[in-house]
């Protein structure tokens, strides 16, 4: 039986790597490389995840109470370790999650710099006189975090960066037309002194935030932005497959004269959302008249209200700013000109909270695909079963669907805790959310390996070829 098993063994080897960089061929149009020597590695080599090496520390076990945490997403990132308390309404992001958001910031980054997007980093510490000038150091109240230096200077934690910004282009003498439009953004820590903080990441005081700021030349070049940048918050949303709503605001302490805010549709939502039946109409109760159900743009249609979690927020500003700070450019005529400005909140972590909120089930994270913290778990037999030997053959299954599948590099982590059963780590599993896993049992160790493929969106279980499993994963889109 041993000879048997060795000479499945050694077949496996000769034929697996030949199906993986086949099915590459085919998915991928790519030239085969040659194997790097074994002694002289053209890059360094990445050790494979391993589940019992990641830190994620379980704050709130299965069956304990979850105490005043009224919603699904604040347990299940306790749960799953991938947030950890710090003072209320801060967190600890621990790794896996931070993958999930790195992921959710690239995408941000791409759809940005589509529509001209430049990325900075601005002080996170803001100078009092800033906010002074533009009048909100007052409005802001005790929702701004505020201190003083040892010169007992007035500085505040930055809950948004309009002053700063504005400052910044205002100092900037020789800005011409030419350079218009511009489009300044940043991923950044945000801090509000919220007065209850809730939801865990939905409403705290610590957040990251990706904020832009655009100045134009004109009111219509800036309205064109601002519906170019709403444009790509749909497209962002979108490509996370997740249902929004984009609706009509209020401006608030932001100011401007046009807003609107992009939600998640969900029970725990703060917001109050009016859409009407009969046309596109859509808005937050707060800009519509009190005990309005008409709507307001067909004059025929009835608004009903659901709630909402906003995960964005938009604002043309005008000359609100650019004013104060005197923030010109030399137009075509060669005089000075004040810019025409916007400014486009997106939330990181709300996002990244908002999307469990409204894809998991009451026990089971699910994300969106996209920024999925990892595409693929592999599990192996436990440790002394009669399928013993798969274990070995797992690792190289990781190994190969990194090297042959170009969209998988970094993204198939290994569940090595062998002193589990499969059904153990399969619960582990669904729970974490991994879009696919698979298992590697007695049937991978046949002449024609077959691997057991859960697939955590449909709840599908399917078994797969190396063939048919290479093809499954080659058209995993990753990011």
């Amino acid at each position: 039986m041993e000879v048997l098993i060795h000479l499945c063994h050694h077949k496996l080897h000769t034929l697996l790597p030949r199906a993986l960089s086949r099915a590459c061929r085919r998915s991928h149009h790519c030239t085969p490389q040659p194997s790097p020597s074994i002694h002289t590695p053209s890059k360094p080599v990445m050790p494979t995840p391993l589940v019992s090496r990641l830190f994620q520390p379980s704050n709130l076990r299965e069956g304990q109470e979850a105490g005043d945490m009224t919603c699904r997403s604040q347990r299940l990132m306790l749960q799953a370790g991938l947030i950890h308390l710090s003072n209320p309404g801060c967190f600890y992001y621990l790794p896996v999650a931070l993958r999930s958001m790195e992921k959710l910031v690239r995408l941000i980054d791409e759809e940005m710099q589509a529509i001209g997007g430049q990325k900075v980093d601005m002080p996170a510490l803001c100078g009092a006189e800033l906010w002074k000038r533009s009048g909100r150091w007052e409005l802001m109240g005790k929702e701004m975090f505020r201190l003083q230096d040892r010169h007992n200077v007035d500085y505040c934690l930055g809950p948004t960066h309009e002053e700063a910004v504005t400052e910044l282009l205002a100092s900037q003498s020789t800005l011409s037309y030419k350079q218009l439009p511009l489009l300044l953004y940043q991923v950044t820590r945000k801090f509000r002194d919220e007065q209850k903080p809730k939801f865990g990441l939905l409403r705290g005081r610590e957040f990251y935030m990706k904020d832009m700021y655009s100045f134009d030349v004109s009111e219509e070049a800036a309205l064109h932005t601002y519906h170019s940048v709403c444009h790509s918050y749909r497209r962002i949303l979108d490509r996370l497959c997740l249902k929004w709503v984009q609706v009509q605001a209020d401006t608030g302490n932001i100011g401007g004269t046009l807003s609107h805010e992009f939600h998640l549709p969900a029970d725990i939502g703060e917001d109050r959302l009016l859409m009407c039946g009969n046309c596109d109409f859509s808005a937050n109760v707060e800009t519509v008249a009190l005990g309005q159900t008409d709507c307001p743009q067909c004059h025929t249609g009835t608004l009903t209200e659901s709630k909402g979690i906003e995960v964005g927020h938009t604002f043309y500003l005008g000359t609100k700013y650019s004013k104060v700070f005197n923030a010109t450019f030399t137009n075509a005529q060669n005089k000075l000109s004040v810019s025409e400005m916007g400014c486009f909140g997106l939330g990181v972590t709300r996002i990244l909270a908002a999307s469990i909120e409204v894809l998991s089930s009451e026990d089971s994270i699910r994300w969106p695909g996209l920024i999925a913290p990892y595409q693929v778990c592999v599990l192996p037999p436990k440790k002394g079963s009669k399928t013993n030997e798969a274990t070995h053959m797992a690792e190289k299954l990781v190994e190969s669907l990194e090297n042959n599948l170009p969209n998988l590099k970094g993204e198939v982590v290994l569940d090595d805790r062998t002193q589990l059963t499969i059904g153990k780590r399969l619960k582990d599993t669904n729970r974490l959310g991994y879009p696919y896993v698979v298992v590697v049992g007695q049937k991978a160790m046949e002449e024609h390996p077959v691997f057991e493929v859960l697939c955590q969106k449909s709840g599908e279980t399917i078994f797969l070829s190396t063939d048919g499993l290479l093809d499954l994963l080659g058209g995993v889109e990753t990011i």
